[in-house]
């Protein structure tokens, strides 16, 4: 089973995106985490975000185990790109590129084996009638008691 995570227009350069991606994405999703915890990039902490909400989507929408999970691939695309101008000497300007990028994390796994629960709790007979004369029947044996 195919699950997907998404995270649009991220305020960060697909490039320096790409470096970090390389480095997770032959491990499994928990160890990719763990390790994105030591990773001083500054791309880390929304990789780690995005794979956290993948391993999310698979276990309560689709019933995956974590255990089972792998990457099937990691996308960094090219977001909207904000154009901003720095003036320079002899009234010019140079133009800067703020870059965003788009990140798809993609994850297969299988489907965790459906264990069928057997109630063992023993039931219990509705006949009302029953349970009034235990209680009348316990409450007049506690009053020849005291008697």
């Amino acid at each position: 089973m195919i699950v997907t995570a998404t995270a649009k227009n991220v305020r960060l350069s697909p490039e320096k995106a790409r470096l970090v991606v390389a480095q997770i994405k032959k491990m499994k999703p928990s160890y990719a985490i763990a390790i994105l915890d030591h990773v001083h990039k500054s791309s880390s902490p929304i990789l780690k975000k995005v794979i956290k909400s993948a391993i999310a989507n698979a276990k309560n929408n689709f019933n995956l185990d974590e255990k089972t999970l792998t990457f099937k691939e990691i996308l960094v695309g090219k977001g909207p790109v904000f154009k901003r101008y720095r003036a320079v000497a002899r009234g010019r300007a140079h133009s800067i590129l703020k870059r965003t990028s788009n990140i798809k994390v993609v994850l297969e796994g299988e489907k965790t084996k459906e264990v069928s629960k057997v109630s063992q709790v023993p039931e219990v007979s509705q006949d009302k009638s029953n349970i009034r004369e235990r209680i009348f029947d316990k409450s007049k044996s506690k009053d020849q008691k005291s008697k």
